[in-house]
């Protein structure tokens, strides 16, 4: 009985380290923003507000992240500094677009990745904004999330082989017997 759950427990770890390796080669973090620059003018501030999450639960302090801004087509591309605020992990930055159109912006965590977010429509100085994403554009953090996933995958993997394990060696090594009568 012993062996088996060696086994089992065996088959459960290997699993769960082939699905989650890459997950945890490292540190890593996830961004939030506050808001979106959908309905901003150009020329316009866009005050953000960026939280930094060391593996999506503990903030980040002591790093300088940047949100770079780029228009959609090539153009202009420009940086800004997010300076830290009172509260740990929480980075504020400006962001004026010099020009009307669709933006992406990426932020640079500076402790892991860059996560991208848009496309933005940026109004026309004058105009009335309207405050609608480009349609099909994905939005958001691209990080993070998958890593919890692939956790749960690893685990639910393991769990399925080290049940399978169990199953194959509880049967009767010769097979149903029958008697006739």
């Amino acid at each position: 009985m012993a062996r088996r759950l060696l086994i089992a427990a065996t088959m459960a770890m290997v699993g769960g380290t082939l699905a989650a390796g890459p997950a945890s080669a490292g540190g890593w973090a996830t961004v939030g923003l506050d808001s979106a620059p959908d309905g901003i003018r150009a020329g316009e501030a866009w005050d953000v507000r960026l939280t930094v999450l060391q593996h999506g639960r503990t903030p980040l302090v002591g790093i300088e992240p940047t949100l770079t801004i780029s228009k959609v087509g090539g153009g202009a591309t420009r940086t800004f500094a997010a300076a830290p605020t009172a509260r740990p992990g929480v980075y504020r930055a400006s962001v004026v677009f010099p020009s009307a159109g669709s933006w992406r912006y990426v932020v640079d965590d500076d402790f892991s990745a860059r996560h991208s977010f848009g496309p933005a429509r940026i109004a026309e100085p004058g105009a009335v904004p309207v405050a609608a994403a480009i349609p099909g554009a994905g939005d958001g953090d691209d990080g993070g999330g998958s890593v919890g996933l692939a956790l749960a995958a690893a685990l639910a993997a393991g769990l399925i082989a080290a049940g399978l394990v169990l199953m194959l060696r509880r049967r009767p090594a010769g097979g149903p017997t029958t008697t006739e009568g």
